[in-house]
């Protein structure tokens, strides 16, 4: 029996070295499978046969030990090294690698299934599948690009002509700033700058035009004004001198509308100049010329006319009217490109004027091919002392919301729906502010958009799957899940790189790939064998040396044989 059971026992070892070559060939092989994990064999040994039992010790005598003989090994386990691959770089956005313990999850004619390999892309019909057909589950967002909340699974399906309908655009945000020593637009003072001929003896004269008549502007001096409110005026003026009044001369104004147009009630006045009789400087102080808010309601006008440069020699009459002392406001100018609810692009502009300390105006527009703005489309905005926005007003009423948004409305000419455009100037720090760095204004963002089709694809380290659309926006059109098991070895590998859950694996834990399941995606690469040849190799010796020392024990328990059964001889 002892001969037989070596024999047996080296038969065991052959058998089992011959299954551990087995594995260690099957990991050499799949060494360039993505998403491969090696394989390992352990060895245990049978039952042992005992000799004899062994005995406790007593007062008198100690005790012995139990004698046993093996009868050979078996294979204890084989189980798989489930660490991570190393990465390949591919630039396919569908092959993905899988980092952390995370599996992708996938479905077979009703079946699911378990991978690491993922060399993934979209069929015909747009299903995100493997390359045995597989599709690869996870959840699909909704038409507003929303991820629904759970783990129910769904096929991962990408309709390759999506299109995204257009959006209005109903906010506007803008950002930037007003220079705080910027010249005023609103009119402080209208110098009069020239000569008024001297004649003796003095005859009647007229400037300019040489004959006044009130319904020809050349018989004018024409300027632009702006009121307190930075709106323009004209101011019409014109010089008269009489020969019965030798050397006086007289000023005669009339402030009228932008176009030209007298005021409903006239604002009109004169002023007698005087000179020094010697030197011909004009004697005449300044004076205030203010309207009056009851007849001309929203004219708001103030300013001062200086006269102190107007002279009374024999030159030739020559007056112009120098505004704020030539100062020349400067506009500040920001723009952005909105939507109608057809899709049509539409240049919004504002401007922004300084017409007073801690005073602007502003005024939005849009070209008049585009379409028409409310009549309320303009406004001021006061600012502190900080240069932080104090109020907004709107057509002479203050925007009261937080922060305070004026709403302008627009109608577009191509057909499109009218639409309501928020201006959001900010609050505090973050929008438009007021200091003495160089005024710069621009529009933070707009939310409107035009219509546009699917152009390209992403695909995060959470496995959100954004869709690129023509227009530069972006939409998560859906997510892969990952599973991850307790148990990983309890799985059993079905073969196209893929497993099922077996007894021991545990239930699957189904999450989205990031923080809950401490699994992430990397898109454009390809998780590789983890398979070490330098170790699969040295295990080969190992085998072959086993398989090679079991073959002699048989070799040798059948020479023993072979001499006993010569006993007989």
């Amino acid at each position: 029996m002892a001969l037989l059971n070596s024999l047996f026992s080296g038969v065991s070892g052959l058998k089992n070295h011959q299954a551990m070559m087995d594995v260690i060939g099957n990991n050499i092989s799949n060494v360039n499978t993505i998403g491969y994990k090696g394989s390992r064999v352990t060895f245990s040994d049978t039952f042992n046969q005992f000799i004899k039992a062994g005995t406790n010790p007593t007062d008198t005598s100690g005790g012995t030990s139990s004698f046993q003989v093996g009868l050979g090994m078996k294979i204890n386990s084989i189980d798989r090294n489930w660490n991570q691959g190393t990465f390949e770089r591919t630039g396919i956005t569908t092959d993905l690698a899988l980092q952390g313990s995370g599996m992708f999850i996938l479905k077979s004619n009703g079946q699911q299934f378990y991978t690491r390999a993922g060399s993934f892309n979209f069929d015909a019909t747009g299903k995100l599948v493997n390359t045995n057909g597989a599709i690869v589950q996870g959840k699909v967002a909704d038409g507003l690009g929303r991820i629904p909340a759970g783990t129910t699974l769904q096929d991962i399906k990408i309709d390759k002509n999506l299109r995204l309908p257009a959006v209005k655009t109903t906010e506007t945000s803008w950002g930037g700033n007003l220079q705080s020593s910027s010249t005023t637009i609103r009119t402080d003072i209208v110098e009069l700058v020239g000569n008024l001929k001297k004649e003796s003896p003095a005859s009647a004269q007229t400037y300019p035009g040489g004959s006044f008549n009130a319904a020809d502007p050349t018989t004018y001096n024409v300027n632009t004004i702006y009121n307190k409110d930075g709106n323009p005026y004209q101011l019409w003026s014109y010089y008269t001198e009489t020969a019965a009044t030798p050397g006086v001369w007289t000023y005669h104004y009339e402030i009228r509308d932008n176009t030209g147009a007298a005021l409903a009630t006239p604002v009109t006045g004169t002023q007698a100049l005087t000179f020094d009789a010697t030197t011909g400087a004009c004697t005449t102080n300044q004076i205030s010329i203010i309207t009056d808010s009851t007849a001309n309601p929203g004219v708001n006008i103030d300013y001062k006319l200086n006269f102190s440069s107007l002279s009374n020699l024999v030159a030739d009459t020559n007056v112009i009217s120098r505004i704020d002392k030539g100062e020349t406001p400067e506009p500040v100018l920001g723009s952005v490109t909105i939507y109608d609810s057809l899709g049509n692009p539409h240049t919004l502009s504002l401007t922004f004027n300084h017409i007073d300390n801690n005073r602007w105006s502003w005024k939005a527009e849009v070209p008049s091919t585009s379409g028409t703005l409310s009549s309320n489309s303009s406004g001021e905005i006061y600012y502190n002392p900080s240069g932080t926005i104090q109020s907004v007003w709107q057509g002479g009423n203050q925007v009261t919301s937080t922060p305070p948004v004026p709403a302008i409305t627009f109608t577009p000419a191509s057909g499109a729906e009218a639409q309501i455009i928020n201006l959001n100037f900010g609050l505090d720090t973050s929008g438009v502010t007021q200091t003495n760095l160089t005024s710069q204004i621009a529009a933070l963002s707009q939310n409107g958009s035009a219509s546009a089709a699917l152009s390209n694809l992403n695909i995060d380290q959470y496995g959100n799957i954004i869709g690129i659309f023509s227009n530069g926006n972006s939409r998560t059109l859906a997510q892969i899940m990952v599973s991850t098991f307790n148990n990983l070895n309890g799985l059993v590998s079905v073969g196209d790189n893929m497993y099922n859950v077996a007894a021991n694996a545990g239930d699957p834990r189904i999450d989205t790939p990031g923080e809950n399941s401490v699994t992430t995606i990397q898109s454009g690469a390809l998780e590789q064998s983890n398979v070490d040849l330098s170790e699969e190799f040295t295990k080969m010796i190992v085998s072959q040396r086993g398989f090679q020392a079991n073959a002699r024990v048989v070799t040798t328990a059948d020479t023993l044989l072979q001499e006993i059964t010569n006993l007989i001889r």
